[in-house]
């Protein structure tokens, strides 16, 4: 029986797309569908939906969650809000899902395909690259971002010994001066009825740290930050830090807990305690207890503020690919 692909809606695919996304080296919390489905419902007007299914027979190898919009053809969402993009494929299904992938919107009506936000490795740089060289399109790759990562030991004092000595000494002196401070200590919010409060204050600091971060979030991001705030939590991926001193939230940041990875989504402080470091030491801690619970991984996520390097990211690549007809 002949690859098909077919058109979906989210509603017909998320099960599937849910069960096969741990099989596939796009597996992250950016490419779930119940992640896409909350900013479709956000930002999706003005653009067409085309979720693409591949299928042999009837097992499902793959999910291209992609959009229309002006005649460009592009993965679902935006860098402001997603830091990696990707078709979901089955591991070694990846040749047929391309080449039937290909065919398909081959025939589809557009001018460029555009697919931002790939992490390094990901198979659809290369079979996408080849398979648009022979049918006569021009790809082009260029890198877009860089994504700073932690592979994380399995002790706290490990991860420490891992840092540059001069940073490791800036760590340790930070955190001996913030315990001198007035009764300072860090905390999650879990609790999903006090969610809508915890997330008050999150926007107060996030607004707090820099004019860019203030302009940054517009009354429609802030909704789907408590949105999907709403919907991570309720998977217990959702993970709303604050650092306080003496019984006031001066730091905060989202991390989420996703497949063996903790990922640092946004963050923010009050300027007012910048002299305790309080910025920087609520994500130490939040490596500290990734490292606890066992996670494998820390990534920052796209970006290169210096206090990623401080704590001991190393650079990982994030590309673009453009194809035009």
């Amino acid at each position: 029986m002949p690859f098909t692909v077919q058109v979906n809606d989210f509603e017909s695919i998320e099960k599937e797309w849910e069960e096969i996304l741990p099989r596939t080296k796009a597996n992250t919390i950016f490419v779930t569908p119940w992640w896409q489905k909350v900013w479709w419902r956000h930002f999706g007007d003005g653009a067409e939906l085309l979720i693409l299914s591949v299928r042999d027979g009837d097992e499902l190898i793959g999910v291209a969650p992609l959009m229309i919009k002006q005649r460009v053809l592009s993965f679902l969402g935006d860098t402001d809000l997603f830091d990696y993009h990707d078709f979901l494929v089955l591991d070694g299904r990846e040749g047929e899902f391309y080449d039937a992938l290909c065919d398909h919107i081959t025939g589809l009506e557009w001018d460029a395909l555009e697919l931002k936000s790939l992490r390094d490795g990901s198979p659809t740089l290369v079979h996408l690259r080849d398979l648009a060289a022979s049918r006569g399109y021009k790809a082009q790759i260029e890198q877009e971002d860089v994504a700073p990562i932690v592979v994380l030991g399995s002790t706290w004092d490990e991860h420490l010994g891992s840092l540059r000595k001069k940073d490791r000494h800036e760590l340790r002196r930070k955190m001996r001066r913030l315990e001198k401070a007035d009764h300072a200590k860090q905390y999650t919010c879990e609790a999903p009825q006090s969610l809508s409060e915890c997330m008050k204050d999150f926007f107060r600091l996030l607004r707090a740290s820099s004019p860019d971060k203030d302009e940054f979030l517009t009354p429609e991001r802030e909704s789907f930050f408590l949105d999907i705030a709403e919907e991570l939590t309720g998977r217990g991926q959702f993970k709303l830090y604050f650092l306080e001193v003496g019984d006031v939230r001066v730091a905060s940041c989202i991390c989420f807990d996703y497949a063996g990875r903790y990922l640092l989504y946004n963050s923010g402080y009050d300027p007012e305690y910048s002299s305790l470091s309080v910025g920087l030491l609520n994500k130490a801690f939040c490596i500290k207890e990734a490292i606890e619970v066992g996670r494998d991984t820390f990534d920052f996520l796209r970006g290169t503020e210096r206090y990623k390097y401080d704590l001991g990211g190393k650079n990982s690549s994030v590309y673009q690919m453009v194809i035009r007809r």
